[in-house]
């Protein structure tokens, strides 16, 4: 019997979703290179693609009892992944697209809550991202903020059989129901070894401050043994496919509706970063992740930090769906072995004997 630890080159699965090349460093999602779908498409769109069917807005609204849920979360200052877990369990529809609807009007209606505001009822004249950005800040948001959070959201919106994907998938194997998988999936993204933590990547670029001290501040990470957030990636070898789309999303959005001088200074840092990398460490092919300009569009969005990875769920959460619905197309128990390596031949003594 082989192990592979982490069920690492295990084929789990055929899927018609998402194609990750880490080698060539590509990401194709239901046929469309990513840079071609989180560029130009809605979100809506993406999800049909993904769905193979048409998308029709499901609730958004959610139930007086989740709302009170939420509120008690507040006042004991719950994690907010948490929150989006415990709310997510509530959601009483298993149709797809309730489920997809409700989980930003939950995160957006905690977010509020934890700040001491109320929280802002959805409105149906908007878009799934202008809807969440729109109950966050109490504003509609402009156009270029709006298409700045779609191409985040198809960016991120699927990525083959990562561990919430995975969590996803098993569960509705089991012939569960599909909020029992998202909530499952939330659970599993909120490790920080899949959720990634794109805080820290933007809090290097802060603590840099100007480009003439990248190389002074960087040099002094490294030696001291510091991991350099933001870059290097398990499963790509080369720059992976969606910083590219990030930062020209990034680009557009900072110059268009921001200070595009904290945009400059990300490209300087990163420039900077990927030299000392190879000068350091050659050959480990360190390059630029997903999570570098994720932290600088999102922040360019003001959203802070811990609403970072509960944003990337409002996305993924597409992805889950598509891959449960797939799953229940050709379902089949995933029920992995194990191989034992404990004791045998005990015998039980009873010790009142």
């Amino acid at each position: 019997m082989t192990i592979n630890k982490g069920l690492e080159d295990v084929v789990a699965a055929e899927t018609a979703l998402s194609l990750v090349d880490g080698e060539r460093g590509e990401l194709i999602i239901a046929g469309f290179p990513v840079a071609e779908l989180a560029l130009n498409a809605t979100f809506e769109e993406t999800v049909e693609i993904l769905w193979n069917a048409p998308f029709a807005a499901g609730e958004r609204h959610i139930p007086d009892s989740t709302m009170a849920l939420l509120r008690d979360a507040a006042r004991d200052r719950v994690d907010t992944m948490d929150a989006l877990r415990m709310g997510a369990g509530t959601i009483r529809s298993d149709a797809p697209a309730d489920v997809l609807a409700a989980l930003p009007t939950i995160v957006a209606a905690y977010w509020r809550l934890l700040h001491a505001r109320e929280p802002i009822a959805p409105r149906h004249d908007l878009g799934h991202a202008a809807n969440y950005l729109y109950m966050l800040s109490g504003e509609v948001p402009s156009d270029e903020r709006v298409r700045g959070l779609e191409t985040y959201l198809n960016t991120v919106v699927d990525h083959g059989l990562n561990a919430s994907t995975f969590t996803a998938r098993v569960i509705t194997s089991t012939g569960s129901d599909l909020v029992s998988a998202v909530v499952g999936a939330i659970g599993a993204l909120k490790g920080p070894l899949h959720g990634g933590a794109p805080g820290p990547a933007l809090d290097m670029v802060f603590e840099i401050g100007e480009a003439g001290r990248a190389e002074e501040v960087l040099r002094r990470k490294i030696e001291s043994g510091e991991k350099l957030m933001g870059f290097g990636h398990r499963v790509y070898k080369v720059r992976d496919p969606r910083a590219d789309v990030l930062a020209q999303a990034a680009e557009r959005l900072f110059r268009r509706d921001g200070d595009l001088r904290l945009y400059e200074l990300a490209k300087s840092v990163e420039a900077t970063a990927l030299r000392l990398l190879e000068e350091y460490k050659p050959g480990r092919r360190l390059q630029t992740n997903v999570e570098f300009y994720t932290a600088l569009l999102l922040h360019g969005l003001s959203l802070e930090v811990p609403l970072f990875t509960p944003t990337f769920a409002v996305s993924r959460a597409a992805g889950w769906i598509a891959h449960c619905l797939e799953q229940r197309r050709a379902n089949r128990i995933i029920r992995p072995q194990s191989l034992y390596t404990g004791p045998t031949g005990r015998t039980w003594r009873n010790p009142a004997a």
